[in-house]
């Protein structure tokens, strides 16, 4: 079984979430953290600049779950934002040598090959058009939970 302690606060990226690690998520003391960033830094793209977004993203790095592939994301206005977003998150981790949770590419190709409506991953509720879907959600968790329950197991020390 796994406990999930949800610690994201909507509409912040990572220069705000980073000064709540020590607090929120380390003080916790987790056995695994998977730090969602990238789709506020897309959204919001007035606010946030990339270089803070990637400085944030390189100093708090633990596990990084990208972006969601949502209607919000992936209109022609922001989808090479959300590109550039998807690549720092591909290099910090890299340089980090940690996995990523490619969300974004299992969002798109339920979309795209699989023929899934994007409504369906849509919150209903949501005017942005940013958030996900219970459904969606929900399919993500099982997808994360199939890469956690498949990966090898640590080395030993």
């Amino acid at each position: 079984m796994i406990d999930v302690l949800n610690r994201g606060l909507g509409g912040q990226e990572s220069p705000e979430e980073l000064a709540r690690f020590e607090p929120d998520v380390i003080g916790e003391a987790q056995e695994l953290v998977i730090w969602q960033v990238g789709a506020n830094a897309v959204f919001h793209d007035e606010v946030y600049s990339p270089d803070d977004v990637g400085a944030a993203i390189a100093a708090g790095l633990v596990v990084l779950m990208d972006l969601q592939y949502t209607t919000a994301i992936i209109k022609p206005e922001k989808i090479a934002r959300a590109k550039d977003i998807l690549s720092w998150i591909e290099t910090a981790a890299a340089n980090a040598g940690v996995n990523v949770f490619h969300r974004f590419a299992l969002m798109e190709r339920w979309c795209v090959q699989d023929g899934i409506p994007i409504d369906e991953l849509i919150d209903p509720t949501d005017n942005d058009r940013l958030h996900m879907s219970e459904w969606a959600t929900n399919c993500v968790t099982e997808a994360l939970y199939g890469a956690i329950a498949g990966a090898p197991p640590p080395p030993t020390v």
